[in-house]
């Protein structure tokens, strides 16, 4: 396994959930940690809990016109990057029928273009060592979709097309890859959805709330990078769906439209 003493991971969405627990995890492997989202309270507050070294550098992924000197300014605060974890982003709970196409902007916006604007501004820094790790949070939902979550499931699936595009261009300059599938994880993600109109749904989806913690996700999610792992799935018995959609499509469907879309 790879060690990750001393190395540099830059984590999106660093202010809660996943991110959260995945920078106090890269922190406890004595990586030095970059920590980015829209909050930069929170953000303080993540770094003053973390083990070792950390940066805050607050970012809004709906917003990619400074990009670069965002960029310029991660790799300033420890002399490089070496991985990159692609974890913010917004989830969405409404029909698509009732969902205005500026909400579905709005997600594409943040999950998708927001993602792989940083990525690319990133890219020629990692191009120039000839090394580094993109690590990308998609969901299960980047490979099915689901009831109220169109919006989502287009952006995750967007995503899964980027990366693997990118994984295979960017593997003669030894940059690694990594998609990850969350199942149900114990996080606010359901209640910081946004509904059709915009607005936060504020509620805890039943299947979020008897998930894995976020903590058991992030250990996980780092022993597939050490690993060097190309796809990596995270999630209790919720996980075993990829094999039926696979194997049993027909059978897939008529157990996935019976489920609580929450």
């Amino acid at each position: 396994m790879e060690s990750l003493n001393e190395k540099v991971v830059w984590i999106t969405g660093a202010s809660s959930g996943i991110g959260e627990a995945a920078a106090m995890a890269f922190s406890n492997h004595g990586a030095k940690v970059i920590l980015s989202s829209r909050r930069a309270d929170q953000l303080k507050q993540v770094a003053s809990r973390c083990k070792g070294d950390s940066y805050v550098l607050p970012l809004d992924l709906s917003d990619n016109s400074n990009f670069s000197d965002i960029v310029k300014e991660a790799i300033e605060a420890f002399g490089q990057v070496d991985v990159l974890l692609n974890n913010g982003g917004i989830s969405q709970r409404s029909e698509a029928a009732e969902t205005p196409i500026e909400v579905d902007r709005k997600v594409m916006e943040v999950n998708y273009f927001g993602n792989i604007s940083l990525t690319k501004a990133l890219l020629p820094h990692f191009q120039e060592r000839q090394q580094g790790r993109i690590v990308v949070i998609s969901s299960l939902s980047g490979k099915f979709g689901f009831f109220l979550r169109s919006a989502y499931a287009a952006s995750k699936f967007a995503l899964v097309g980027f990366y693997e595009s990118l994984r295979l261009e960017e593997e003669k300059n030894n940059i690694r890859v990594h998609l990850v599938y969350p199942g149900f994880i114990k996080t606010n993600i359901s209640k910081n959805a946004i509904d059709a109109n915009g607005n936060t749904h504020g509620e805890m989806d039943n299947n979020q709330n008897k998930g894995i913690s976020a903590q058991e996700c992030a250990t996980r999610l780092i022993r597939g990078i050490q690993k060097d792992k190309k796809d990596i799935f995270i999630g209790g018995k919720e996980m075993m769906s990829l094999k039926i959609q696979r194997f049993f499509p027909n059978l897939f469907h008529s157990i996935i439209k019976k489920q609580s879309a929450t």
